[in-house]
């Protein structure tokens, strides 16, 4: 899998037809990114990044079950995506960022890949209003913060275009992942 994301692939379950389910590795054209410098932050969720604390790696299976959640519009995530997600985790290589409440309740986050100066976003979840937003927010704060150059959408959604997410020719994202890897930016501390 890592040598996948060095190559600009990330993989997603493709449904081929009744209940066949085949992995495929994904390389859009064009490409989402959210430039670590272009991040949009709203009036409103400026006020609403006071009712949630960001935590890092404090609940990374939770929020992996949240996004996998078959109740969500468009779930993909499985299993045994869950499980290598979990175990990439484990080895330092994949991440979450969470949003909870003062009361301790996890009610938002996002889970992603961090190679070099590059994290690949993979998905976010929310049960509170802006939660995932914030989650981004303190995503962006520490991908600056810790040496990062590129924060990977995967696509550029209306969604992610409002946070200031950018499409970009695979050709020109490929050239911002190898610079990206070359960095020796690494996760950690907290901001």
């Amino acid at each position: 899998m890592l040598a996948a994301y060095r190559a600009g692939l990330f993989p997603m379950e493709v449904n081929h037809g009744r209940r066949r389910k085949a992995l495929g590795w994904w390389s859009p054209d064009p490409r989402g990114v959210i430039p670590l410098d272009g991040l949009r932050i709203s009036k409103s969720l400026r006020r609403s990044r006071s009712r949630f604390i960001i935590e890092v790696d404090r609940a990374f299976e939770p929020v992996m079950r949240a996004c996998a959640d078959p109740k969500r519009p468009g779930g993909w995530i499985s299993e045994p995506f869950v499980e290598a997600y979990t175990a990439l985790h484990q080895l330092g290589w994949a991440h979450s960022v969470e949003a909870w409440t003062p009361e301790g309740e996890l009610v938002g986050g996002l889970y992603g890949v961090a190679i070099g100066g590059a994290f690949a976003g993979e998905s976010m979840f929310q049960r509170r209003t802006d939660a995932s937003k914030v989650a981004l927010v303190g995503l962006v704060e520490r991908l600056r913060a810790w040496g990062y150059q590129l924060l990977d959408t995967q696509w550029s959604t209306p969604h992610l275009e409002s946070l200031g997410a950018v499409s970009i020719s695979r050709d020109e994202y490929l050239r911002q992942l190898a610079e990206a890897l070359a960095q020796p930016a690494r996760w950690g501390g907290f901001v």
